[in-house]
């Protein structure tokens, strides 16, 4: 298999799985969008390591090491992202505090 065609065949998978995973979020019901940003972490953070592992081997090119330390860097982003995401959505289940009526009693 030539060089052309193994990257046509990697990209043609690559926007299968952009329409894909598109149709898949766009059906997601609102109520499970706080466990479904959970599992999103947990994949970020996987890719997270492999990036460190990457950056981690001996005798990487400049591209390699660009590479690895973009995937730390955004991986960690997203990693951080969805956990103030997921912390603001939980934030919205808690019980608040009826108001304090005069005087500071809780009538």
């Amino acid at each position: 298999m030539s060089h052309d065609m193994l990257l046509v065949f990697e990209l043609t998978i690559l926007v299968l799985a952009i329409f894909l995973g598109f149709e898949v979020i766009s059906k997601v019901p609102t109520l499970l969008h706080t466990p479904l940003m959970s599992g999103t972490n947990a994949i970020h953070g996987i890719v997270l390591v492999g990036a460190m592992i990457v950056l981690a081997l001996p005798d990487k090119d400049t591209f390699e090491w660009v590479v690895g330390f973009l995937g730390v860097v955004l991986g960690s982003a997203n990693v951080v992202g969805g956990f103030v995401v997921t912390d603001r959505m939980l934030e919205m289940f808690k019980k608040r505090e009826p108001p304090k009526g005069p005087g500071g009693s809780t009538e």
